[in-house]
């Protein structure tokens, strides 16, 4: 399976505009920028669509490592932060950071081994090249 993503840039670095979109349409023509990366204007980055492509990766592969463990009525709430930094004579991203809330029926160190494989294990997760940390609440 390949899915796909596309952006459109058009100018200089600082005072150029871009439009990222996906193949399915859920984004079309989003806007992003060195403003909205770096400035925090309305828009959106990468960071945070990688945030959110990798909570909606480990919520599912969470899903399905309980569904294993044998927790009935699991719900997950989960978000992943992006960390950038700047090394040398560009950027980095250096961290990210999972936090989840589960809850559901059965036993709690179920639940936290299903969320340490779920953690290590989802596809977003093995393609990040940074450390990768996660608190979970269970309850």
């Amino acid at each position: 399976m390949t899915k796909t993503g596309s952006a459109r840039w058009q100018g200089g670095i600082k005072d150029g505009k871009g439009e990222v979109s996906t193949e399915s349409g859920a984004l079309s023509g989003l806007a992003y920028g060195f403003n909205t990366r770096f400035e925090g204007a309305p828009g959106t980055n990468p960071e945070e669509l990688i945030g959110a492509a990798h909570a909606a990766c480990f919520s599912m592969a969470l899903s399905g490592q309980l569904e294993k463990a044998g927790v009935k009525d699991a719900r997950i709430e989960s978000s992943s932060a992006v960390t950038l930094e700047k090394q040398g004579d560009g950027f980095a991203i250096t961290r990210v950071h999972l936090t989840a809330r589960v809850s559901g029926q059965g036993d709690e160190a179920a639940i936290r081994q299903a969320a340490e494989a779920a953690k290590s294990g989802c596809p977003v997760s093995k393609v990040l090249n940074a450390e990768l940390t996660m608190d979970l609440t269970v309850g």
